[in-house]
């Protein structure tokens, strides 16, 4: 189970995807190659031995970067795992570099760095939830 965080090119002054104009279509975030590169810039330790499908590993946590075939590259969904705050920066720092706004999959909110402790801490907490009742 996954917390999924979709990276995309959003104006700012908008908080959810409920904010954007029905036929809002989000420009690319840039050619394959240049997504790539960039991904680089921001983890160098990322494994992107698949350019397509990329992993950041950290202490009690990881991060699988879903890229796509895709060029150029539309939108790039994250698929975080593990537990602690220390995902967060990184999720920031990728977006960052990218030039993207990150959008909590699971409440449809755009985060921003001081309110995405929120929905990750939600997601854990349902997580754990889940897992205890499966182990009943």
């Amino acid at each position: 189970m996954s917390w999924n965080v979709l990276l995309s090119v959003v104006p700012e002054g908008f908080e959810s995807m409920e904010d954007l104009p029905r036929d809002f279509r989000p420009p690319p975030i840039g050619p394959h190659g240049a997504v790539e590169d960039a991904l680089r810039r921001a983890v160098p330790a990322i494994d992107l031995a698949d350019v397509n499908w990329g992993v950041i590993d950290g202490p009690g946590w990881s991060v699988e970067v879903n890229i796509g075939r895709a060029d150029p590259v539309d939108t790039i969904m994250l698929h975080i795992r593990g537990g602690g705050d220390d995902a967060l920066p990184v999720v920031f720092q990728v977006a960052g570099e990218l030039g993207c706004r990150p959008l909590d999959m699971s409440t449809g909110e755009l985060l921003e760095s001081d309110s995405a402790a929120d929905g990750w801490w939600g997601f854990q907490e349902y997580r754990d939830g889940v897992v205890r009742e499966d182990e009943r």
